[in-house]
């Protein structure tokens, strides 16, 4: 069985054993993903992810922004097809990789350590964001990541062991 975009990328973890470093590959390879609708991201530079999302979102989405300000959980999900075309596999085909990360989403302050490496990270992987009135978020406080491939049922990844990861990825 083919692995997960390996004819994509050359990259084939080894999907049989390390869960974890499927999860933290999907969130470091994808541009976008979904909260509540599509939204683009980054979890570091460019194959340097360290796992945790970071979201440029603006105030002028009214159904965003404003629901963080009531309640701050979300799920966080990203698909293998994020990735690009994938042997012309729809979206919910069992055999497309998909992980759903739950936490609280917060808002950074633009000017702190963490929202200027935001605002890097995310202009690295965006760079036509950098003119817009977007504010950077951060997934925090992550509760549970549920990966979903090669046909089989929903896989819990262990939170300390996927924020432990390495954080270089491999190319």
């Amino acid at each position: 069985m083919e692995g997960v975009s390996d004819y994509l990328f050359g990259l084939i973890p080894n999907h049989t054993v390390d869960t974890v470093g499927v999860a933290r590959w999907l969130v470091c390879k994808n541009y976008w993903g979904t909260l509540w609708q599509v939204v683009s991201f980054s979890d570091g530079f460019p194959d340097r992810g360290r796992g945790i999302p970071y979201f440029y979102l603006t105030k002028y989405d009214i159904i965003s922004v404003r629901n963080i300000e009531k309640d701050a959980k979300v799920a966080f999900a990203v698909s293998e097809l994020g990735l690009g075309p994938v042997s012309g596999r729809d979206p919910q085909d069992p055999t497309v990789t998909k992980l759903t990360i739950t936490g609280n989403l917060e808002k950074l302050d633009k000017n702190s350590a963490e929202g200027k490496f935001a605002i890097s990270v995310l202009e690295a992987k965006h760079p036509r964001m950098k003119d817009h009135d977007f504010e950077p978020y951060k997934l925090e406080d992550i509760k549970d990541l549920f990966l979903l491939f090669e046909n089989g049922g929903p896989v819990h990844v262990p939170v300390k062991e996927y924020l432990r990861y390495p954080k270089k990825m491999a190319e």
